[in-house]
């Protein structure tokens, strides 16, 4: 669906022409879990090409909930040899007979309206779902795990911290239904390090920023997302609160080339921060530019109750990047080329 467009096409070649170790994937296989989603799928398309450019013989295992999704999404690859479906809830013990040298666990809530209205579902994926993805990785003795955590495991940032690093820890209140998103992550990586300990598997941390990009799902209900969407729609900009929200984001096709470089370049047991420091924005600009390129207005609103039940807390979440950019791994493109990019593609889709 995506790929059609020239646009996208640009993004995943460029990847593919990243000078990337691609040789340590011949007549491999990797798993990538919630493959649907909008990181998922982006990374699946940039490994899909790089098979057909390298010749890697690489086997793609794709797993999700939706069949129907995945067909939506992975229409072009259906029934090639080197890419598999897998239909699964994570959250359920299943065994799998395929063994993976490679697994990038995706599957997540990763948007407002889910934690207030899937609560439960928003912890359990991201500890016991993990469980079963790190039992998977010894079962299939895999050369390495990517657990993609969250910027929302810092908290709220303290007074003498303006970006946060990796060994940063901020508050969280635990004690409320909010609280489910972060600390479930918290947990995963906790569960991450127990692993690493009992079993001496290799598992790397990528914390990711907020995400953005033309692979984003109808449902997402975060705040850049339905900017988004109706900037698309050429609706006005509907801003639910103040807008002064001081965020780290970054386009999804260079989260995705992100995380190549942890696949071959991370270090066991480290977390990385994903994001770009020129991306760094309060909502209300992100606002202003999406309106500016869809001409259309900024209006005020309030968000319903379940709206406001999963809004964060946090007005301040910057990520300093500069050890994963260590590892080689860059941006090039501003956030409105990005953001503009996103609306044609959607457009044109």
């Amino acid at each position: 669906m995506f790929s059609k467009h020239i646009l996208y096409k640009m993004d995943i070649d460029s990847a593919v022409k990243l000078h990337l170790p691609w040789e340590q994937l011949n007549s491999t296989s990797i798993l990538i879990t919630g493959a649907t989603g909008m990181i998922g799928t982006f990374l699946i398309d940039i490994l899909m090409e790089a098979n057909r450019i390298y010749n890697l013989n690489l086997h793609i295992f794709a797993l999700g909930r939706s069949l129907e999704r995945a067909n939506n999404r992975f229409a072009e690859y259906m029934g090639q040899n080197n890419f598999t479906f897998i239909e699964k809830d994570i959250n359920k013990h299943f065994e799998l007979k395929a063994k993976f040298n490679y697994i990038i666990h995706c599957a997540s809530n990763t948007h407002p309206k889910a934690y207030a209205t899937a609560p439960i579902e928003t912890i359990i994926t991201n500890v016991l779902g993990t469980q079963n993805i790190l039992d998977l990785a010894i079962q299939s003795d895999s050369k390495r795990v990517l657990f993609l955590s969250s910027v929302e495991i810092y908290g709220e940032i303290y007074d003498n911290v303006k970006w946060f690093r990796e060994d940063d820890c901020g508050y969280i209140n635990c004690n409320t239904l909010r609280a489910g998103y972060p600390e479930g992550k918290r947990t995963g990586e906790a569960l991450c390090q127990a692993y690493i300990h009992k079993y001496d598997i290799d598992v790397v941390i990528p914390r990711i920023c907020r995400v953005f990009g033309p692979t984003m799902l109808k449902s997402d209900s975060k705040a850049l997302m339905q900017f988004i969407k109706n900037a698309v729609s050429g609706e006005d900009i509907i801003l639910k609160s103040t807008g002064t929200q001081y965020f780290s984001y970054c386009y999804v096709g260079d989260v995705s080339t992100a995380l190549l470089y942890l696949l071959f370049y991370g270090k066991s047991g480290e977390a990385y921060n994903i994001a770009d420091e020129k991306s760094d924005i309060r909502l209300l600009e992100l606002a202003k530019i999406l309106a500016d390129l869809s001409g259309t207005k900024v209006r005020f609103d309030l968000p319903d109750s379940i709206e406001a039940a999963g809004f964060s807390k946090c007005n301040v979440a910057l990520l300093n990047s500069e050890k994963i950019k260590g590892l080689g791994w860059s941006v090039n493109n501003t956030i409105k080329e990005q953001l503009e990019k996103t609306i044609n593609i959607l457009k044109a889709i």
